[in-house]
């Protein structure tokens, strides 16, 4: 299975949080996706984390920064 890029987390979020506001959604699905949302969501943060890193060394390459 291949891994979601950050963009597709993103709109997977978005489809969950408009599931969320479903009026006629039951408990248990709320909660299943509630769950489903936060684990999207730290996988992105993981996303976002390793591409800073990344943005670092480059920096760090290239002009020799410290930040």
């Amino acid at each position: 299975m291949k891994a979601k890029s950050f963009e597709e987390k993103l709109e997977y979020s978005k489809e969950i949080l408009e599931k969320l506001m479903d009026q006629d959604i039951t408990l248990e699905e709320s909660i299943k996706l509630y769950e489903e949302g936060l684990k999207n969501i730290k996988e992105a943060q993981q996303l976002i984390e390793k591409a800073k890193m990344k943005i670092e060394v480059i920096d760090k390459e290239t002009i020799g920064t410290d930040t």
